[in-house]
Parts: structure tokens; C-alpha cells; sequence
């Protein structure tokens, strides 16, 4: 553990000298071309990366639909319907075994259901509910909202059946170590159907597109973000941009070295309150212009299916609203079933019940927020912050409340900071997978060198290559999921049908 530490803030040192000694005076002019020229490469580099990957990942066959969105809408129904709408019907028993009522201390894991939930919302209540809500609004228009909100009820049903797959086949080391996540149901499930080497592929595509996504998504994106809050307050964060991704990656190296009992204790505590924070600032803001409310409502299922969008009409609004959607909740991704596979629980079934309320709060309740507080404001139609996100949400805030600027930039840093943390789980698991325990402090170190690059990279390389790494994780997850949905329903039907007679043990 000290070693460790030693490294990791040995790294830091050697990046802040490096700056410290390039922001001399006299090497006024040297570092300003030093660092243009390393931004523009960066940022050129980014690009053609991104390029790329839409190609592959956004392939729309004429159709102006993406075959991603089609799998990401289309899994979640079908799981819906296969399952028998248990993601409405399990509401208030998730909510039970999120209280901890059903919690077995001596079942295997390393976190209580609370823990793994908050570790997965940590990941998923950031910065795409502020600032990519805010980017939905103002690219597709309020009818990109309906389809935030259609495609997480529906993705409840996804993140059901992930994290009831996680519990299955995650392995649990003597240590009481866990290693879970996808890849291990992808290979080991599949592997039982008969289709071990289809099991295999798709597991390691989904473990390199989540390195990927911990790298852009769960680590740039949140710094690139807390940047641009930062700079809206005052100019001189971003002049010290390279400073303050140090500072953010040293924050994060301290946490993501005690694995994920210290994240689950940070996120436990961090979670609730930053939410309750945010939550109250919306709806005093809402509440001021409660009257406009409905009207605003209206307008959002109007604008959904007759829009006057700024781009792409119709399918332009549906594919904005599911991109961001999939962005903040994550569900369809598999990336909360690495959080869910730590859980305390010999249930598979409950854990999958745990994770399924995680879209409907992180969309229906805080997406729709951020969503009413621009449109109240109008904020949303102002050219200045026209493919913006946070500031947009920001200057929303602050033309109601003066001062609320400060405190949103207070929750945009706690979002991102536990954004951060929670996704170099998820890509420590990814890369165990590929290349083994020995090698994780390479991981690690890479994760916080990824924080800085966040933190000078331009916005738009950033946003998309997240959602090209991100998205992308749901082809692999959804097509082995749908193969194994005859396990999770029998899982699921046997565990409800236990729970209606009775048999369940209550501990609270």
C-alpha cells in the first residue's frame, strides 16, 4: 500500500515539475509553444481516432438510425417483456433491499447492496445528467428529453438483467477478492450454451471498448468538464487547466488505490449528499416558476415526435436523446454489473432488482431536472451556449439563484471526482481480465496520466470518443445478454415467486 502511494504521488511530482519548470518567465515563449503544439497534436490525434470508431460503432445503413441505438432501445424492450415487466413491479421490493431489510452479513462479497448501488450511480449521476442533459437539450431541442426518459424506463430492464448475470458468474478469490463484470457471463455463460468461442470474442471486445470508456467517458470527459465550470467562474482555471488535472488526479489516485471497499465507503457518503444537494438547488428553481411547469412538459412530448430540431428532425431527436440517455444511466452497457458483482448477496436475482432503480433516478428524476431548469430559464436557446454543457446548466442556475453558479460547480466536481473513481474500478476489472492482477498498477497509473489529458483536450474529440468507447460496450453486453435471457427469467421467476409465499428471510 505505501509503495503504491509512493509511485503514484512520485508520478505526480515528475508531471508537476515538469509544468513548474515550462512556466518559468523566462520560458514564457517556449511554453507556450510547447503546449500548443502538444494540444493540437492531442487533439488531432483524438479526432481521427473518433473518426474511426463512429464508423465502425454509428453505422446507420441509410436509415439515419445507428444500428447502436436500435440495440440499445431494442434490448431494453425486449428484456421488458421478457421478464414480464418486473422493473416496474420489483419497485418497492428494490427499494426494500436497498434499506438494507434482506442484507445477510455473512453472504460472500465485499460491499452491501447500498454500497454497490451508490459505487454504480457514482459512475452514472455525473456530469452526462449536467452537462450532456444540457448538450441534449440544445442540440435536439426538449423533445430529446422524452426519449432520455423512454429509453431509461426501458433500460431498467437492462440493467436488470446485467447485474443478475454479474452475480452468476463472478468469481470470488480466497481473499474474498471479486472479480466480475460481463466479460466473465460473456465467456462462462456463453461457454454453457455451447458457444465458447463466440463467448470469448465478445468478452474481450467488451473488456478493451471499457478500458476505453474508463479512459474517455468515465475519466476525460468528467475533467474536460470540471474544467470548463471551473473557467466559467474565473478565466484563471483554465490558464492553470494543467494544474488543476494534477490536482483532480492525485485525488483520484488516493481513492482507486484501496480498491472498491474504499470506493463504496467514499461513494456511500458522497453520493447522497452531492445528489441532495444538486436536487434541492433544481427544484427551488422549478418551483419559482412552477406554473410553466406542465406547459414545459407538453412541450417536451410535442417536440419529441413533431420537432422543430436543430438538426435531423425527428430521428435526429430520438438519436440524440438515446445517445445521451445511454451516456448518464449506462444502462445496456454492462458497466454497472462490475459495482454489482462486489455485492454481499448469494441472490443473483436481488442484486439485478438492486440495479435496475438505478436509470429511473439517474434519468426520469435528475436528468428531467437539469432538463426543466434550462427551459425555464431559456438558457437552452441562447447561441452562446450552443454545443455546451455544464456552462449552459450554469449560467441557467445562476440567472435564478446569483451565486448558484458556485455551488453547482461545487456538485459538478463532486459528480466528476466520484465519476472518476467508480470507472477505474470498472477499467482495473477490464484490464485484470486482459492481462492479469500483476499488472494493475500500469492501469492505474494510465487512469490518472488520463485525468490530465481530460483536463487540456478540446470538448467535442472528448464527448465523442466517450460515446464511441461507451456505447460501443453494448453491442457485445446486449447480444450475449439476449442469449442468455432464458437464465436470467428463470432466475428471476424463481426468486419472485420465493418472494410473493414468504420464504424470504428478513434480517431488518
Amino acid at each position: 500500500m505505501r509503495r503504491n502511494i509512493f509511485i503514484f504521488f512520485t508520478f505526480m511530482l515528475g508531471i508537476g515539475l515538469f509544468y513548474t519548470v515550462f512556466s518559468n518567465p523566462v520560458l514564457a515563449q517556449e511554453q507556450a509553444e510547447v503546449s500548443t503544439g502538444f494540444i493540437a497534436h492531442l487533439n488531432t490525434w483524438l479526432g481521427k481516432v473518433v473518426s474511426v470508431l463512429f464508423d465502425v460503432f454509428f453505422f446507420d445503413f441509410g436509415t439515419g438510425v445507428p444500428l447502436i441505438i436500435i440495440v440499445l432501445v431494442g434490448g431494453g424492450i425486449y428484456y421488458t417483456f421478457c421478464f414480464g415487466w418486473l422493473s416496474i413491479r420489483g419497485l418497492r421490493h428494490s427499494i426494500d433491499v436497498i434499506r438494507g431489510k434482506y442484507d445477510d452479513p455473512d453472504d460472500p462479497g465485499e460491499i452491501s447492496h447500498f454500497k454497490a448501488l451508490t459505487s454504480a450511480l457514482s459512475a452514472t449521476i455525473g456530469l452526462g445528467n449536467i452537462g450532456g442533459v444540457a448538450i441534449a437539450v440544445g442540440t435536439g431541442g426538449p423533445g430529446a428529453i422524452f426519449w432520455m426518459i423512454f429509453t431509461a424506463l426501458f433500460g431498467m430492464s437492462s440493467k436488470l438483467a446485467s447485474c443478475t448475470l454479474a452475480i452468476m458468474y463472478r468469481q470470488i478469490h480466497p481473499d474474498g477478492r471479486v472479480s466480475g463484470g460481463p466479460m466473465y457471463y460473456l465467456e462462462h455463460g456463453l461457454a454453457k450454451k455451447g458457444l465458447r468461442h463466440l463467448g470469448r470474442t465478445l468478452a474481450v471486445i467488451f473488456a478493451l471498448l471499457t478500458l476505453g470508456g474508463s479512459f474517455g467517458g468515465g475519466n476525460m470527459f468528467q475533467a474536460n468538464q470540471t474544467l470548463e465550470i471551473l473557467g466559467s467562474i474565473s478565466p484563471t482555471f483554465q490558464t492553470y487547466n494543467w494544474l488543476i488535472g494534477i490536482v483532480l488526479a492525485s485525488l483520484v489516485a488516493v481513492v482507486i488505490i484501496g480498491g472498491i471497499k474504499r470506493i463504496g465507503n467514499v461513494t456511500s457518503r458522497l453520493v447522497p449528499s452531492m445528489c441532495l444537494l444538486y436536487v434541492i438547488t433544481s427544484i427551488l428553481i422549478i418551483l419559482s416558476h412552477i406554473s410553466e411547469v406542465p406547459a414545459l412538459l407538453a412541450s417536451i412530448f410535442q417536440q419529441a415526435f413533431s420537432p422543430q430540431a436543430v438538426y435531423g428532425g425527428f430521428l435526429g431527436v430520438l438519436v440524440t436523446g438515446v445517445r445521451r440517455a445511454a451516456f448518464s444511466n449506462e444502462a445496456g452497457l454492462g458497466s454497472a454489473a462490475f459495482a454489482h458483482a462486489a455485492a454481499k448477496t448469494n441472490e443473483a436475482a436481488r442484486e439485478g432488482i438492486v440495479a435496475m432503480i438505478g436509470p429511473f433516478v439517474d434519468t426520469v428524476i435528475i436528468c428531467l431536472m437539469t432538463a426543466l431548469v434550462c427551459m425555464i430559464t431559456g438558457v437552452y436557446q441562447d447561441p452562446q451556449y450552443a454545443g455546451q454543457g455544464v456552462s449552459m446548466t450554469s449560467a441557467a442556475f445562476e440567472s435564478f439563484i446569483p451565486g448558484a453558479s458556485y455551488v453547482l460547480a461545487i456538485v459538478v466536481m463532486l459528480f466528476a471526482y466520484s465519476t472518476m473513481i467508480s470507472w477505474s474500478y470498472y477499467g482495473e476489472r477490464a484490464w485484470e481480465y486482459l492481462f492479469g492482477m500483476g499488472s494493475i498498477l500500469i492501469y492505474r497509473i494510465l487512469f490518472v496520466l488520463f485525468v490530465f489529458v481530460g483536463s487540456v483536450t478540446a470538448l467535442k474529440n472528448v464527448l465523442d470518443f466517450s460515446d464511441a468507447m461507451i456505447l460501443g460496450m453494448a453491442f457485445p453486453n446486449i447480444v450475449g445478454g439476449i442469449l442468455l435471457s432464458p437464465q436470467i427469467r428463470a432466475a428471476l421467476k424463481e426468486y419472485w415467486n420465493r418472494l410473493q409465499s414468504g420464504e424470504m428471510k428478513v434480517y431488518k
